[in-house]
Protein backbone atom coordinates (compact mmCIF):
# COMPACT_ATOMS: atom_id res chain seq x y z
CA UNK A 1 0.00 0.00 0.00
CA UNK A 2 2.99 2.47 0.85
CA UNK A 3 4.03 1.54 -2.93
CA UNK A 4 0.96 2.52 -3.89
CA UNK A 5 0.28 5.59 -2.49
CA UNK A 6 3.97 6.75 -3.55
CA UNK A 7 3.28 6.17 -7.17
CA UNK A 8 -0.45 7.47 -7.03
CA UNK A 9 1.32 10.89 -5.75
CA UNK A 10 3.95 10.60 -8.68
CA UNK A 11 0.89 10.89 -11.01
CA UNK A 12 -1.02 13.11 -9.32
CA UNK A 13 -4.36 10.68 -8.30
CA UNK A 14 -5.37 13.17 -5.80
CA UNK A 15 -8.23 10.82 -5.29
CA UNK A 16 -6.37 7.55 -4.91
CA UNK A 17 -4.06 9.20 -2.45
CA UNK A 18 -6.72 10.31 0.09
CA UNK A 19 -8.50 6.37 -0.74
CA UNK A 20 -4.54 4.94 0.57
CA UNK A 21 -4.59 7.18 3.28
CA UNK A 22 -7.69 6.16 4.52
CA UNK A 23 -6.64 2.43 4.27
CA UNK A 24 -3.74 2.72 6.16
CA UNK A 25 -0.66 3.49 3.85
CA UNK A 26 1.68 5.70 5.83
CA UNK A 27 1.92 9.04 4.36
CA UNK A 28 5.93 9.23 4.99
CA UNK A 29 6.92 5.80 3.59
CA UNK A 30 9.70 6.01 1.40
CA UNK A 31 10.53 4.66 -1.75
CA UNK A 32 13.90 3.05 -3.22
CA UNK A 33 15.28 6.40 -3.87
CA UNK A 34 14.51 7.65 0.20
CA UNK A 35 11.78 9.97 -1.27
CA UNK A 36 8.12 9.79 0.23
CA UNK A 37 4.79 10.78 -1.59
CA UNK A 38 5.05 13.95 -0.82
CA UNK A 39 8.46 14.40 -2.73
CA UNK A 40 7.05 12.76 -5.25
CA UNK A 41 4.09 14.78 -5.86
CA UNK A 42 5.90 18.49 -5.50
CA UNK A 43 8.42 17.22 -7.85
CA UNK A 44 5.46 16.65 -10.18
CA UNK A 45 3.29 20.20 -9.39
CA UNK A 46 0.45 17.99 -8.70
CA UNK A 47 -0.61 20.54 -6.76
CA UNK A 48 -4.14 18.46 -4.90
CA UNK A 49 -2.31 15.58 -4.37
CA UNK A 50 -0.04 17.23 -2.35
CA UNK A 51 -2.51 19.04 -0.27
CA UNK A 52 -4.06 16.02 0.41
CA UNK A 53 -0.75 14.64 1.80
CA UNK A 54 -0.11 18.22 3.47
CA UNK A 55 -3.23 18.07 5.23
CA UNK A 56 -2.93 14.47 6.12
CA UNK A 57 0.44 15.08 8.15
CA UNK A 58 3.16 14.32 5.96
CA UNK A 59 6.64 15.99 6.76
CA UNK A 60 7.63 18.66 4.59
CA UNK A 61 10.98 18.48 5.79
CA UNK A 62 11.62 14.91 4.90
CA UNK A 63 14.87 15.00 3.55
CA UNK A 64 16.14 12.30 0.85
CA UNK A 65 19.35 12.76 1.66
CA UNK A 66 20.96 13.13 -1.54
CA UNK A 67 19.56 15.66 -4.03
CA UNK A 68 19.96 18.93 -4.25
CA UNK A 69 16.37 20.18 -2.92
CA UNK A 70 16.21 17.34 -0.90
CA UNK A 71 13.02 18.13 1.03
CA UNK A 72 9.65 18.84 -0.07
CA UNK A 73 9.65 22.47 1.08
CA UNK A 74 12.88 23.42 -0.79
CA UNK A 75 12.14 21.73 -3.94
CA UNK A 76 8.10 23.63 -4.11
CA UNK A 77 10.59 26.86 -3.27
CA UNK A 78 13.11 26.41 -5.69
CA UNK A 79 10.52 25.36 -8.56
CA UNK A 80 7.82 28.18 -7.98
CA UNK A 81 5.33 25.81 -7.36
CA UNK A 82 3.51 28.63 -5.12
CA UNK A 83 0.37 26.42 -4.89
CA UNK A 84 1.96 23.82 -2.89
CA UNK A 85 4.42 26.06 -1.04
CA UNK A 86 1.79 28.02 0.38
CA UNK A 87 0.42 25.46 2.53
CA UNK A 88 4.01 23.81 3.39
CA UNK A 89 4.24 27.06 5.08
CA UNK A 90 0.90 26.58 7.19
CA UNK A 91 2.22 23.30 8.06
CA UNK A 92 6.02 23.61 9.43
CA UNK A 93 7.74 24.25 6.96
CA UNK A 94 11.48 24.95 8.29
CA UNK A 95 12.22 28.23 7.35
CA UNK A 96 16.00 27.60 8.17
CA UNK A 97 16.92 24.53 5.92
CA UNK A 98 19.40 24.69 3.37
CA UNK A 99 19.51 22.88 -0.19
CA UNK A 100 22.47 21.02 -0.76
CA UNK A 101 24.38 25.00 -2.07
CA UNK A 102 23.42 25.60 1.86
CA UNK A 103 20.76 27.89 0.61
CA UNK A 104 17.69 28.67 2.41
CA UNK A 105 14.23 28.52 -0.19
CA UNK A 106 14.48 31.89 -0.86
CA UNK A 107 17.88 31.97 -2.59
CA UNK A 108 16.65 30.03 -5.88
CA UNK A 109 13.51 31.63 -6.15
CA UNK A 110 15.33 34.89 -5.91
CA UNK A 111 17.90 33.60 -8.43
CA UNK A 112 15.33 32.23 -10.85
CA UNK A 113 12.68 35.51 -10.49
CA UNK A 114 9.80 33.79 -9.18
CA UNK A 115 8.24 36.76 -7.74
CA UNK A 116 5.56 35.59 -5.67
CA UNK A 117 7.45 32.81 -4.02
CA UNK A 118 9.59 34.96 -3.07
CA UNK A 119 6.92 37.57 -1.70
CA UNK A 120 5.61 34.42 0.37
CA UNK A 121 8.90 33.57 1.32
CA UNK A 122 9.94 37.04 2.70
CA UNK A 123 6.80 37.49 4.35
CA UNK A 124 7.40 34.29 6.31
CA UNK A 125 10.50 35.18 7.45
CA UNK A 126 12.96 33.67 5.96
CA UNK A 127 16.66 35.11 6.87
CA UNK A 128 17.14 37.84 3.87
CA UNK A 129 20.77 38.25 4.40
CA UNK A 130 21.91 33.91 4.67
CA UNK A 131 24.59 33.30 2.72
CA UNK A 132 25.20 30.05 0.85
CA UNK A 133 28.35 28.22 0.29
CA UNK A 134 29.12 29.63 -3.10
CA UNK A 135 29.29 33.02 -0.64
CA UNK A 136 25.33 33.83 -2.11
CA UNK A 137 22.79 35.42 -0.70
CA UNK A 138 19.08 35.78 -1.93
CA UNK A 139 19.67 39.70 -3.39
CA UNK A 140 23.12 38.83 -4.74
CA UNK A 141 21.57 35.59 -6.48
CA UNK A 142 18.91 37.99 -7.81
CA UNK A 143 21.55 39.81 -9.66
CA UNK A 144 24.32 37.66 -10.35
CA UNK A 145 22.53 34.73 -12.03
CA UNK A 146 19.30 36.76 -13.37
CA UNK A 147 18.76 39.17 -16.29
CA UNK A 148 18.50 42.22 -14.67
CA UNK A 149 14.80 42.25 -16.16
CA UNK A 150 11.57 43.54 -14.24
CA UNK A 151 10.97 40.10 -12.36
CA UNK A 152 14.32 40.19 -10.95
CA UNK A 153 14.04 43.96 -10.29
CA UNK A 154 10.93 43.41 -8.23
CA UNK A 155 12.42 40.89 -6.06
CA UNK A 156 15.37 43.08 -5.67
CA UNK A 157 12.94 45.86 -4.66
CA UNK A 158 10.80 43.81 -2.47
CA UNK A 159 14.23 42.14 -0.48
CA UNK A 160 15.36 45.70 -0.21
CA UNK A 161 12.58 47.00 1.30
CA UNK A 162 12.40 44.10 3.31
CA UNK A 163 15.56 44.61 5.40
CA UNK A 164 18.03 42.81 3.11
CA UNK A 165 21.57 44.76 3.63
CA UNK A 166 22.59 46.17 0.01
CA UNK A 167 26.19 46.18 1.28
CA UNK A 168 26.49 42.24 2.07
CA UNK A 169 29.43 41.28 -0.24
CA UNK A 170 29.93 37.98 -1.85
CA UNK A 171 33.17 36.00 -0.41
CA UNK A 172 35.38 38.18 -2.99
CA UNK A 173 34.41 41.23 -1.38
CA UNK A 174 32.24 42.28 -4.14
CA UNK A 175 29.53 43.99 -3.14
CA UNK A 176 25.95 43.64 -4.98
CA UNK A 177 26.02 47.21 -6.24
CA UNK A 178 29.38 46.35 -8.16
CA UNK A 179 27.66 43.16 -9.93
CA UNK A 180 24.71 45.24 -11.03
CA UNK A 181 26.93 47.87 -12.64
CA UNK A 182 29.66 44.80 -14.21
CA UNK A 183 26.16 43.67 -15.69
CA UNK A 184 24.46 47.07 -17.21
CA UNK A 185 21.56 46.57 -14.75
CA UNK A 186 20.65 50.17 -14.32
CA UNK A 187 17.49 49.72 -12.81
CA UNK A 188 19.14 47.40 -9.93
CA UNK A 189 22.07 49.81 -9.46
CA UNK A 190 19.32 52.42 -9.25
CA UNK A 191 17.46 50.67 -6.40
CA UNK A 192 20.56 49.57 -4.72
CA UNK A 193 21.69 53.24 -4.60
CA UNK A 194 18.10 53.96 -2.71
CA UNK A 195 18.71 51.92 -0.31
CA UNK A 196 22.35 53.09 0.91
CA UNK A 197 24.81 51.43 -1.78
Amino acid sequence: MDTALIKAAQRGDAGDVARLLSEGALVDARDANNRTALHRATEGNHIAAAVVLIEAGADVNASDGASIDHTPYLMAGARGYLEILTPMLAHGADLTSTNGYGGTALIPACERGFVAVARLLIDAGTDLDHVNRLGWTALLEAIILSDGGPAHQEIVRMLLEAGADPNLADHDGVTPLAHARTRGYDAIAALLRARGA
